[in-house]
């Protein structure tokens, strides 16, 4: 099976286009909140695509909000048009399918590889959701992205098995590589990207715990993928990226087992490490980083044994034990 562009990459590949073909001019302002709704998807596929596009040498950052297409000229505030990138809407709409049916296969799998790996059919999968084939398998190369499932030799998908050495793991790699990819990162975040993430910290800690999973979900992303992806290492980053499964995995599992355990209040350990950015602080952000790693590592795997001893195998037609 041949590999299928994911969302960021189709993203990608559109704006480069658009900016080597001189449809988006030089300058040009771009900003994530409105591609991704010319795209019909969110905003993190945008985020990696123009993290693409910087690494390409293709768009720049300046001191406002969103990047610069093009090596030079001053800041141009065009509006973005479907007909500048060349878009299809019902071509489009068709591409971004898979995003209607991924959290719920996402839960499902985490949920699952606690329990050890089994093979996913891809076909029995596009039959589930019926959906065509194109759209299992984005489903699940977004799902690889994530590290949930894994393809072998033979292009078959897995499930990737989470158990409790495995999440120590992942997060020992964390503890290792985000203080390190933080370090590089602080000169590059933008004073209102840092400004937005800490409103959104303070509302959240406000009306704990009335806070619904995926506002809980952004305020993860934002510390854990957002702001990381200002470091200079590409190859930390391209390593944390591998270990993203237990940032997905600890979500639902947290939901899994809420009411039996505290629902986790991480707002003030994130603000912590927020202010020690805006400070220029990079000793104590690091530190900050490194002792709330620690403590989600801790209670990660305290959640997944109360899940355990709740839980049972769970079934599903495209699951093959």
């Amino acid at each position: 099976m041949g590999h299928r562009p994911l969302a960021y990459e189709s993203i990608a590949d559109t704006l480069r286009r658009a900016v080597l073909g001189g449809s988006v001019p030089e300058g040009t302002v771009l900003l994530e909140g409105p591609i991704a709704a010319l795209f019909g998807s969110s905003r993190s596929p945008v985020k990696q695509a123009l993290a693409t596009l910087e690494a390409e040498g293709l768009v720049r950052r300046f001191e406002g909000r969103g990047v610069l297409a093009g090596n030079g000229g001053p800041p141009l505030r065009l509006k973005i048009t479907g007909e500048m990138l060349e878009l299809e809407a019902p071509k489009n709409a068709k591409a971004f399918a898979w995003q209607s049916y991924y959290y719920d296969f996402e839960e499902t799998v985490v949920l699952r590889a606690v329990f050890g790996s089994c093979r996913i059919n891809e076909l029995a999968l596009a039959r589930h959701y019926k959906v065509g084939r194109t759209v299992a398998g984005d489903i699940l190369n977004h799902a690889a992205k994530n590290g949930i499932v894994i393809s072998d030799e033979k292009s078959r998908w897995w499930i990737n098995p989470l158990d409790e050495r495995r999440f120590q793991d992942l997060y020992e790699i964390r503890l290792l590589l985000e203080p390190a990819a933080l370090r590089t990162a602080m000169a590059r975040i933008p004073s209102d990207t840092l400004s937005e993430m800490r409103g959104r910290l303070t509302q959240a800690s406000a009306k704990f715990p009335l806070v619904e999973p995926a506002e809980l979900d952004r305020l993860e992303e934002d510390l854990h993928v957002n702001l990381l992806q200002y470091s200079s290492n590409s190859d930390i980053l391209e390593t944390l990226v591998r270990t993203r499964g237990i940032l997905v995995a600890g979500k639902h599992i947290q939901r899994a087992v809420r009411g039996r355990l505290p629902i986790d209040a991480f707002m003030d350990e994130h603000l912590e490490i927020m202010d020690a950015i805006d400070a220029g602080n990079a000793a104590a952000a690091q530190s900050a980083l490194g002792e709330h790693l620690q403590r989600s590592s801790d209670k990660a795997v305290e959640r997944l044994r109360a899940f355990r001893k709740i839980s049972v195998v769970s079934h599903m037609s495209y699951l093959i034990d």
